[in-house]
């Protein structure tokens, strides 16, 4: 995302605890800060990329948080996949503060996220949408306008994500599957690309798995916090969700077996695994 906003003239200040990234960056005219404190009062909008609840309260009200060294009228975008309590918690902590914030939870990967094309969930007032929708469209060409209610964005991330990951994990299983059964993988996974077993994440990553390639662009852990981040919100509705029940107890078993830092094409070694007795 930096790199692309960089590429478009906007200025970029970074911070990231990997050194290595915020070097490449800045050979790319980024400026980078030591902490989100740091950098607070250098920007009109603090785009939060990291992965969890957790680490968005860190990064915004922790020891070297940014929200405290922050001025009225700044506005706080919340790009990671959270659930919606976590988003409207930290809404209400920045609406004291006199911060606005856009819920803006993004998909599509690190390439779709580089050249622009990754969507966007977009929750939030009107007027603050309309004083940053050039830079939003910058970041995405696929801006999605889901409500003014921030919460309403992380909800619809997670009923997409609950999605792919019932579509990953039934990929994975229906290639272990033709695997066993002594089909051309390659093969296979084209006449499903063209017909009615399609699935956008399906393809993408059983690709992946065809080569043996599983270094991580998307960690298994994240589709594993995800689709747990979405039946725990549809349990607090009383929404039944069998399929996203199965697909979590999935990703869980996924994790148990040691496939947490590879790519989550990885399933596809759970299914050989659970089958190869």
């Amino acid at each position: 995302m930096a790199a692309n906003l960089l590429s478009h003239d906007w200025p970029v200040h970074v911070c990231d605890i990997n050194a290595f990234k915020t070097q490449h960056l800045a050979q790319q005219g980024a400026v980078v800060d030591a902490s989100p404190a740091e950098m607070a009062s250098k920007v009109t909008l603090l785009i939060v990329c990291v992965v969890n609840g957790e680490q968005t309260q860190d990064v915004l009200f922790g020891k070297n948080g940014a929200a405290q060294y922050m001025k009225s009228g700044q506005v706080v975008m919340l790009c990671p996949t959270i659930s919606p309590e976590d988003v409207e918690v930290c809404t209400r902590q920045l609406v004291a503060l006199g911060i606005e914030t856009i819920d803006a939870p993004m998909s599509g990967g690190p390439a779709r996220a580089r050249d622009g094309s990754m969507s966007l969930m977009v929750a939030c007032a009107d007027a603050v949408f309309g004083l940053h929708q050039t830079l939003l469209q910058t970041l995405s060409n696929q801006v999605f306008r889901i409500s003014q209610r921030p919460g309403d964005g992380a909800r619809t991330k997670l009923v997409n994500n609950m999605l792919a990951g019932i579509n990953l994990a039934g990929a994975a299983e229906v290639m272990a599957l033709s695997e066993r059964m002594g089909l051309d993988l390659t093969t296979t996974l084209n006449v499903i690309q063209q017909s009615s077993g399609q699935s956008w994440i399906g393809n993408d990553r059983m690709r992946r798995a065809i080569d043996d390639d599983f270094e991580p662009r998307a960690h298994t852990t994240l589709l594993a916090k995800d689709t747990k981040l979405a039946v725990a919100a549809a349990q607090a509705l009383g929404f039944k969700t069998p399929l996203g029940k199965l697909t979590t107890d999935t990703f869980a078993r996924a994790l148990a077996h040691g496939l947490a830092g590879q790519d989550d094409a990885s399933l596809i070694k759970l299914m050989r695994f659970e089958n190869s007795s």
